[in-house]
């Protein structure tokens, strides 16, 4: 693939990774000209200020403003802007190898009716976050995922984009990835294009927060359900009995939740093993998930009842 590449990065209050990104993208070993092209989406956190004032460190960047109005419509504004004829998605928390562009390039020289899908590994080291180890958690089964992704222009926009309707967490980009399945396009995993997905160890006071989450991921699940209602996308959204039997039979129907865990939730992480903690935590996690999901669904058939 040749001619300029655009790598679209929406962002919201993320300005201490923001830096580790940019500055790993600046360091490319990538002959091809590229820009990085920064949406922020009404982050708070000064990001803004910061790439304004120090933008002869990140000659690269060109940066674009939003209100807050989510990554589905921040990455659209990407597309519209971006002068590449390649767009690389990625998340404004990862951090790339030296050779990420250029690995992208080398697989998606293989097709021209293909996208490629880097490797992602999460991480909670801040300091050194490219020296993580591949985990099993890491493994991914999704056809097109923004986190680490390239994929010609003129796919993205035949496809008509990602659908400004998912205003929250969750699924805007497996939704866009079924109509490019529907297109032809095939899946090139791209595992020499790393990338390492920062988020801090898990605490107590984010449970709040993970919770919310995924209330917002089961809504969001019922809005990508009701554009291709088939038992595939169920099944992604967590919407069918399988489900219910098992994170309900597993959480023992909500009685272990973010209240009865919580001591040994906080023991665990005080005794420095704070994945464990999070992985218990998912218990209840993927429980509210699949609630939210049939409460969302239940509200949407409700309304259409109602209009009727």
């Amino acid at each position: 693939m040749f001619g300029m590449w655009s790598i679209v990065i929406p962002t919201y209050n993320r300005l201490p990774i923001l830096q580790k990104c940019l500055q790993a993208l600046e360091a490319q070993s990538f002959t091809q000209p590229y820009e990085v092209v920064v949406v922020d989406d009404g982050s708070t956190d000064g990001t803004v200020e910061f790439l304004q004032s120090h933008a002869d460190e990140f000659p690269h960047v060109r940066l674009f403003l939003q209100n807050h109005e989510g990554a589905a419509i921040a990455r659209n504004t990407g597309i519209d802007v971006a002068l590449g004829e390649t767009i690389v998605f990625i998340d404004s928390d990862l951090v790339v190898t030296p050779v990420f562009l250029s690995a992208h390039a080398k697989a998606l020289a293989k097709s021209d009716r293909a996208f490629t899908y880097g490797l992602v590994i999460n991480t909670n080291n801040f300091d050194r976050p490219t020296s993580e180890k591949i985990k099993i958690q890491d493994v991914s089964t999704a056809f097109f995922a923004t986190g680490n992704v390239a994929i010609s222009k003129h796919w993205l926009i035949e496809a008509g984009k990602f659908d400004t309707s998912f205003r929250q967490y969750g699924w805007e980009d497996l939704e866009l990835g079924v109509r490019l399945k529907k297109l032809g396009l095939k899946l090139i995993k791209c595992p020499d294009a790393v990338g390492y997905h920062w988020h801090p160890a898990f605490t107590i006071e984010q449970l709040p927060h993970l919770v919310d989450v995924e209330a917002q991921r089961g809504r969001m699940g019922v809005v990508f359900y009701k554009k291709h209602p088939t038992w595939t996308v169920r099944m992604m959204i967590q919407m069918t009995w399988l489900h219910v039997i098992l994170w309900g039979g597993v959480s023992l129907g909500g009685l272990l939740n973010e209240r009865s865990l919580r001591p040994l939730l906080k023991w665990l992480i005080d005794q420095g093993k704070p994945q464990l903690a999070l992985e218990i935590a998912r218990i209840f996690l993927n429980w509210y998930n699949v609630k939210g999901v049939y409460a969302a669904y239940r509200d949407a058939t409700n309304s259409i009842q109602t209009k009727s």
